[in-house]
């Protein structure tokens, strides 16, 4: 009875003595880290942050021109969508020659479809404006914060 007794002892000591020594390694492995950096690679922050104001404008840029292109996609899109509607509007008037309610209702139907295209293109336009502005401001934040 006695010798269970002290190996179970012995296995909480055993764990103990783990435990301390993985946690002396990770101290040691942070101190080094901390001691032994590199700092040769600080020498002139200055030019960083030249570097990094030079990217914002680039960043600025490429927002803008990104909007731009994103903007005459979203035309394109809108023009498709009404050209359609017009399209399938002439064939059921070339289809029924008479004023009939089919030719009414697709005619209605095309002008609905034509709004809603300029509805949801200025929407999408807006949308893409605000983004830009909103990665625009972010820009000028972080330079600013760099900048002082």
């Amino acid at each position: 009875m006695k010798l269970n007794y002290f190996t179970k002892q012995l296995s909480t000591v055993k764990r103990w003595m783990a435990t301390t020594l993985f946690c002396m390694l990770a101290i040691a492995f942070v101190w080094q880290g901390a001691f032994f950096s590199n700092t040769s690679a600080m020498a002139d922050p200055a030019a960083t942050l030249i570097a990094s104001s030079d990217s914002g404008d680039r960043a600025q840029v490429k927002a803008n021109r990104d909007a731009g292109r994103t903007k005459n996609f979203i035309d394109d899109t809108a023009d498709k969508v009404k050209d359609a509607a017009k399209s399938n509007a002439s064939k059921v008037d070339q289809a029924t020659d008479d004023g009939s309610f089919i030719e009414r209702k697709a005619k209605k139907d095309a002008a609905t479809i034509q709004k809603r295209a300029n509805e949801d293109a200025s929407r999408t336009k807006e949308a893409v404006d605000n983004t830009k502005n909103v990665v625009e401001r972010t820009v000028d934040n972080i330079k600013d914060a760099f900048g002082k």
